[in-house]
């Protein structure tokens, strides 16, 4: 049996996740009311399968808010299922979701947080009660953190290839590598032409003042990617006096990267009116207007930090081998081809097929900006508690 307080921590967890949602809907509504016909645009990163994530979040807030709340967990998880917990920009084709149900007989339910710092926050603190059977969205940025809490146990997918020593090394074998990415400025070339070519340095000129938007790296993924891009850059010794000049020239902060893509930044497909974001290397080809046949924005190469998520049983989960079994898919043909269309990041198996115009405009920065797993396990809660004291406080 779970304690009281284990019950009213995911209570409050389904309500906050209800609430979120009702968020990310509203903005949908938002933007939607907002954006002219004209500024259709290939979207990017569509927010979880909708119907999925609705019909799981008001379910486990409904179990959290009745009287008595219903016991969650091994003995509570209904039989042929599999949870995921994931970030709020996963998502699926309903093809692949329909392939993984019909060769598992698994009927796969996705409880979408909003960021990947904020799930693996939601995900320690329920470690003794676990929302899920699987996780997916830790990131290289939070991994370290992830193990030291111990919410995982090892498994070594039969699907995964060589190319996991290059991106799992030192996690225990507790994570899977599925895509990868590059975290960078993004700007809408029709405010900031020179865009592409965007330095560190430039971003303080006056130049620039008012324009960018960055997410809080205690809470988002990007957010803390972005910080690291600027720690390697700039020291240890520099990197507080950089963001310092960032906020006197009008940088604007958010919890997470929905808020600050689609509310703040000016592109196609959001509602702001900031010309630079945080973002990712492959948001461009989602930024073509109906009727052109380029984007208008580009993200500047030189600002980019390269970005790993992964896979991973959660520890206590109800079903584990179901977990162990959405993690082997994650890594099939379908969904390794599904991921750039869906999620917009490139795919951890290198022989897996990419859409036409990534090579032209979503190209991987030749030189990222990169930090070990060992130096951001060090580093990570020191230069976050700095961060909120000098920069945020």
């Amino acid at each position: 049996m779970h304690q009281p307080n284990q019950l009213a921590q995911r209570a409050q967890l389904a309500q906050q996740a209800q609430q979120a949602q009702q968020a990310r809907q509203a903005r949908q509504a938002q933007r939607a009311q907002l954006a002219p016909p004209s500024q259709g645009t290939r979207h990017r990163r569509q927010s979880v399968s909708i119907a999925l994530a609705a019909a799981v979040t008001l379910s486990l807030a409904a179990c959290g808010q009745s009287a008595e709340p219903e016991q969650v967990g091994p003995s509570s998880q209904a039989p042929g299922k599999v949870r995921l917990v994931t970030h709020g920009s996963f998502n699926l084709s309903r093809a692949a979701v329909d392939q993984f149900e019909q060769q598992t007989g698994l009927q796969l339910e996705v409880l979408p947080s909003d960021d990947a710092g904020a799930m693996v926050n939601q995900l320690i603190l329920t470690k003794d009660a676990p929302l899920g059977d699987a996780v997916f969205g830790i990131d290289n940025t939070f991994a370290s953190r992830a193990i030291e809490e111990a919410i995982l146990v090892p498994y070594t997918s039969p699907e995964a290839g060589a190319e996991q020593s290059e991106y799992t090394e030192g996690l225990e074998g507790q994570l899977t590598a599925i895509d990868f990415s590059d975290v960078c400025l993004n700007a809408d070339l029709r405010a900031v032409p020179e865009g592409k070519d965007l330095t560190w340095d430039d971003l303080v000129k006056p130049a620039h003042k008012d324009q960018l938007v960055a997410e809080n790296p205690a809470t988002s993924s990007p957010g803390l990617a972005f910080l690291l891009a600027t720690i390697a850059a700039k020291g240890e010794d520099g990197y507080l006096d950089y963001w310092r000049e960032l906020k006197d020239n009008g940088l604007k902060i958010t919890s997470g990267w929905n808020e600050a893509y689609y509310d703040e930044f000016s592109g196609p497909s959001s509602a702001g009116t900031r010309p630079l974001v945080v973002s990712y290397a492959s948001s461009p080809p989602s930024e073509i207007p109906d009727g052109a046949d380029e984007p208008v924005t580009a993200a500047a190469l030189k600002t980019c930090f390269r970005q790993v998520e992964y896979a991973g049983v959660l520890k206590g989960a109800a079903n584990p081998d179901g977990a162990q079994k959405l993690v082997d898919f994650l890594l099939s043909d379908a969904v390794q081809a599904d991921i750039p269309s869906q999620m917009w990041v490139y795919p951890v198996k290198p022989d897996a097929p990419l859409p036409e115009d990534w090579e032209r405009w979503a190209p991987l920065a030749a030189e990222p900006w990169t930090l070990s797993p060992s130096a951001i396990a060090e580093g990570r809660e020191r230069w976050l508690k700095d961060f909120n004291d000098q920069i945020l406080g």
